[in-house]
């Protein structure tokens, strides 16, 4: 499984808004600059995290995106799932009906746990956590300590 490009700017558009003045509307050409993305590709990546209420609009003049949520609040899986559907690692974890063997297969187990234990990591990390620890590796790079 390979997270998709779009997941990964729409995690780094998420954190970029994360950094913005609370309940600020950031323009679109600003995101576009600041992470490298086309205005097209930014589209397509927030349409997701606005029905998944991540991310609101505001149309017009002055209008652009801001977090619909606190960045405590949101996670890396809320994220991934906005974006791509929720995790299965496996065929056998999307239908129950793919496999005849789920009862009993050993692999099936191991599917299932990664799955879980890889969702609760991304549960761990919420964009506020995130943000924290940019600036602290920014702050590293900054001054770095011999």
């Amino acid at each position: 499984m390979v997270i998709t490009r779009a997941t990964e700017y729409a995690v780094r558009a998420v954190i970029f808004l994360a950094q913005q003045q609370k309940d600020s509307i950031v323009l679109k050409k600003d995101i576009c600059r600041t992470q490298e993305v086309t205005p097209a590709f930014l589209t397509k990546i927030f349409q997701p995290l606005i029905k998944a209420g991540i991310v609101n609009s505001q149309r017009g003049v002055g209008g652009g995106f801001l977090l619909a949520k606190d960045p405590s609040e949101i996670n890396m899986l809320d994220i991934l799932e906005a974006e791509e559907g929720k995790l299965k690692l496996n065929h056998c974890l999307i239908d129950t009906d793919f496999c005849q063997r789920d009862a009993y297969c050993s692999a099936h187990e191991v599917w299932y746990d990664a799955q879980r234990e890889m969702a609760e990591v991304l549960k761990r990390y919420s964009i506020a956590d995130l943000v924290s620890r940019e600036k602290e590796n920014l702050q590293l790079l900054k001054n770095p300590t011999t």
